[in-house]
């Protein structure tokens, strides 16, 4: 968890930039692509993505302009991409102007719950994470090129002249 706003915009920074990556190498045609009917297509996980940080970030006290969660997913991948940038900026935005360390360690119902904002935080870095992590196994099963976030995909292997794994 965060002890500071700077560690969770850090932290935000790379992830976020990470899961703009991943967005990068979905096309427009697969964002309907459904391996079976159990798996949500790389569109509703990406829009997923993009309109839970307002609706969990909101229930912290914090405004700001995003998506509202029961909108349509969009027919392309631009439409996604700049609405998470448009939404990541504006959250930043918001806690750089409205909160300090000390608002970190203030508890808010969550889902029933009572949690600290800096769990909050932790948890919607968490969800991102989960579900990029979802998606590039979609894109994968797409024929989609999956970027690296952790370490080298499979691809980026060759580019450092290396061999990929197995």
């Amino acid at each position: 968890m965060y002890n500071k706003v700077t560690e969770f915009i850090e932290d935000w920074n790379y992830e976020s930039g990470s899961t703009l990556k991943v967005f990068e190498n979905l096309t427009d045609g697969s964002l309907s692509f459904k391996p079976n009917k159990n798996v949500r297509s790389p569109g509703k996980l990406a829009w997923h993505i993009v309109t839970s940080l307002g609706e969990m970030v909101h229930r912290t006290g914090l405004k700001f302009d995003t998506v509202a969660e029961d909108s349509p997913v969009p027919i392309t991948v631009n439409k996604i991409y700049e609405e998470f940038k448009r939404t990541s900026d504006k959250m930043i935005n918001a806690i750089e102007q409205e909160w300090n360390d000390n608002t970190l360690q203030k508890e808010v119902d969550m889902y029933g719950e009572i949690w600290k904002i800096n769990k909050v935080l932790s948890v919607v870095v968490k969800h991102q994470t989960h579900h990029r992590g979802q998606l590039t196994v979609i894109m994968r099963l797409a024929g989609l090129k999956v970027t690296g976030v952790y370490g080298p995909a499979k691809e980026e292997w060759a580019n450092m002249g290396m061999e990929a794994q197995e």
